[in-house]
């Protein structure tokens, strides 16, 4: 039987860790307001690594929003977003579906305007 050396316990607490840190767990949040009266906030464990289109999956959201699930679709293969066709993003910023979520990051998924902001506001304030 041979003996254990420094270097080799070195190299087995490495490997340790990197399996653990594959396997570990982090939060993400989801956030989605379908309207003014149905919103919708979640928090998820996901693996270390998982895209955002993952955690929509494993959040149950492409089953429960089909227009969500659609859009995606259409929208998989995109690498850089495109302002007025993106519903998804990290705190404000879109994002494509394949950016690797980071702990604690909040998915959002954004719901097209019925009338431009703006417009709405010069409408109150005419009264």
């Amino acid at each position: 039987m041979g003996k254990l050396t420094a270097d080799d316990r070195k190299i087995d607490n490495n490997s340790a860790a990197l399996q653990s840190g594959k396997d570990a767990l982090m939060t993400v949040y989801l956030a989605y307001a379908e309207d003014a009266q149905r919103q919708h906030y979640l928090a998820l464990p996901v693996s270390a690594g998982t895209s955002l289109y993952e955690a929509l999956m494993q959040a149950g959201w492409l089953a429960k929003f089909p227009e969500l699930a659609r859009w995606c679709e259409d929208v998989l293969d995109i690498a850089t977003p495109t302002a007025k066709r993106w519903h998804v993003g990290i705190y404000a910023q879109k994002q494509p579906l394949s950016y690797r979520l980071q702990p604690f990051d909040r998915i959002e998924v954004y719901r097209s305007l019925s009338a431009d902001p703006m417009s709405q506001r010069k409408s109150k304030s005419r009264g």
